[in-house]
């Protein structure tokens, strides 16, 4: 669900609501807001690099972050469609103070080294179309066991405990064609906002190929995605169910987007609902 018309209704929306005004809303994407996280209680020291991860495409540039001592569960972090910036980094910190060894790409790298949003999260979606545009199942798929192998070689991640992967925006497809991609080694599924990517009618939806995995999944939607396709949430629990894949779904009242804190439509107190369930996933599903 990226897309300008989609954008200029969350305007219109929040502005509805009384939320912002359209000058507010004007100036914050002028400036690309980025708030700061709410600290993690207990964080544990972690250690930040940029690194580069080697797929059979190319060079992928992209942020690890781990606790400083001993081995943790390893994660995927999938960016939206804005790509990999500051407000990604931030959460994919977060995540390592809580104790996990998080790696987050830029799934854009064979076009283009992040940053690939010139203006960050107020960059318009007309311009960015042609990136998304340029990945598809495959490049899922075979980014998925790159990444996924790349996290395997690291000694800060656990060998004997399962991965979680979570995705933003299009990235929630991303999460679920990794677990498919690499299913002994995925053990959680996130996904945030995916947008009206996650069921589709073609025989290789992602929703019918996370069915097959053994992962537990984390589904959050947005409640405008929810008007546009009512029906996708029921489907997704009927498809889980009869396969006896655990998944929490939800629809949270906030806006496509909502879950970054550099979003023009960030909701905190429902940004820290999803992220303390991806934390309850992550605590059981990869322990």
């Amino acid at each position: 669900m990226c897309d300008q018309d989609h954008f200029e209704n969350d305007r219109q929306d929040a502005e509805a609501r009384g939320l912002v005004t359209r000058k507010q809303f004007g100036k914050m994407l002028a400036a690309g807001v980025a708030l700061v996280l709410p600290r993690v209680a207990n964080a544990v020291a972690v250690t930040e690099s940029d690194v580069t991860v080697t797929t059979p495409d190319g060079a992928a540039d992209s942020y690890f972050v781990h606790p400083s001592n001993g081995a943790a569960p390893g994660v995927l972090i999938w960016p939206d469609i804005f790509g990999l910036r500051p407000a990604f980094r931030q959460m994919g910190k977060r995540l390592a103070e809580s104790g996990y060894s998080v790696l987050v790409v830029n799934p854009f790298y064979r076009t283009k080294k992040a940053p690939t949003a010139d203006q960050g999260a107020a960059t318009a979606i007309q311009e960015l179309m042609p990136l998304a545009r340029s990945l598809n199942e495959t490049t899922n798929m075979t980014d998925a066991k790159a990444f996924i192998g790349w996290l395997d070689q690291q000694s800060s991640v656990a060998k004997n405990r399962k991965m979680g992967t979570q995705g933003y925006c299009m990235g929630g497809s991303m999460a679920f064609r990794t677990a498919v991609a690499m299913p002994d080694r995925v053990g959680a599924v996130a996904s945030f906002h995916g947008g009206n990517g996650l069921v589709t009618k073609a025989p290789n939806s992602p929703h019918l190929q996370a069915a097959t995995t053994h992962a537990q999944f984390l589904i959050c939607i947005a409640e405008n995605d929810d008007k546009q396709a009512p029906d996708e949430k029921d489907v997704m629990k009927e498809t889980f169910e009869k396969a006896h894949v655990p998944a929490e779904i939800e629809v949270y009242q906030a806006m496509h987007g909502w879950c970054p804190p550099d979003s023009t439509v960030h909701n905190e107190p429902l940004a820290e609902k999803a992220w303390s369930r991806l934390l309850a996933l992550y605590g059981k599903a990869l322990a």
